[in-house]
């Protein structure tokens, strides 16, 4: 069924005059009679008798708009559902509590008009991340591509911002009492990092990181959620874990957890945006000029090896020109 048809007859019924409707449409007069007649041909029934003032519903008319209407809100809404500038922004990020999804509520709170959806992948695989984006299922991932010469043509990834990381330990844990540490502080002390997936950005940056510094990266065991690993955290006299200096975790006040930054070099986990090339959705402009003014991570800085590129050195986050 013509969609087209179908919503020349629905303003047609509505204004009673096939001119008005065709005015409305953009299209000639002629052009909604055939429409309609072809519709009719189709359904087997006249939908209108001409009368001197116009056009008048036959029963079956009568009986079919309010279908047609329905018909089409229905193709208005999916043609809205996948249009850029005329739905909402969809952006992926690793979890509510993350520092991707921090940054992005305080863009939201000082622009509230826009219209955000914010969802989260059930992906480790940033590929799975960069074939939604492809398929125009989400407008941007919060993911990295370690290797960027592997991205399909139609998406790219820009350089987002460094999230530094902090150690966090119970209170009977041997650092608990620290203020800063450096590096070489942390070696020799486990540090739990349950249900590190396979091929997932994290699991090679956290074996840079434990080769880079001779640190002592624990991934054992399937990961149960933030509140197991906090409840360990605060029992264990010897465990400890990495979190984001912008993460924002919640847990018991009498579990007296400490979250200490790292510095001399910060270690910090660079986060990127991956978006379609050509086409991004308008609202993703001034996200990316959002992260144009995040405060910088304290120098020297320990980032992993696919971080470091002259485009990352030279601030061209235009590696945005897709946005602007």
């Amino acid at each position: 069924m013509d969609t087209e048809a179908v919503r020349s007859f629905v303003r047609a019924a509505e204004l009673g005059q096939l001119q008005h409707a065709a005015g409305e449409l953009g299209v000639t007069q002629q052009a909604v009679s055939k429409r309609i007649a072809t519709l009719e041909r189709e359904l087997e029934v006249r939908l209108f008798t001409r009368t001197a003032r116009g056009v008048e519903l036959t029963l079956d008319g009568q009986a079919f708009l309010p279908h047609a209407r329905s018909i089409v809100t229905g193709v208005d809404r999916a043609v809205a559902a996948v249009r850029p500038g005329s739905r909402a922004l969809r952006i992926d990020v690793l979890g509510l509590r993350t520092a991707q999804a921090v940054v992005l509520h305080d863009y939201w709170r000082a622009h509230s008009e826009i219209d955000l959806d914010v969802v989260t992948l059930k992906v480790n695989d940033p590929r799975a991340a960069v074939a939604a984006v492809e398929a125009g299922e989400i407008d941007a991932s919060f993911r990295t591509v370690t290797d960027p010469a592997t991205l399909p043509g139609a998406v790219h990834m820009i350089h987002a911002f460094d999230s530094p990381l902090e150690l966090l330990v119970g209170p009977r844990h041997p650092l608990a009492s620290a203020r800063t540490l450096t590096p070489p502080q942390l070696r020799r002390h486990r540090i739990w990092v349950p249900g590190i997936a396979p091929r997932s950005e994290w699991a090679e940056f956290y074996d840079q990181l434990s080769a880079a510094f001779d640190l002592r990266i624990d991934a054992a065991g399937p990961n149960f959620g933030n509140e197991v690993l906090f409840d360990t955290l605060a029992d264990s006299p010897d465990v400890a874990t990495l979190v984001g200096a912008r993460d924002r975790y919640i847990w018991p006040t009498n579990y007296d957890l400490r979250r200490i930054p790292i510095a001399n070099p910060t270690l910090a986990y660079p986060i990127s945006l991956i978006l379609p090339r050509t086409n991004p959705h308008p609202g993703l402009r001034g996200i990316v000029d959002h992260f144009r003014g995040l405060a910088p991570v304290p120098e020297p800085t320990w980032l992993p090896s696919w971080a470091v590129h002259p485009s990352r050195r030279d601030g061209d986050i235009a590696r945005g020109t897709a946005v602007t």
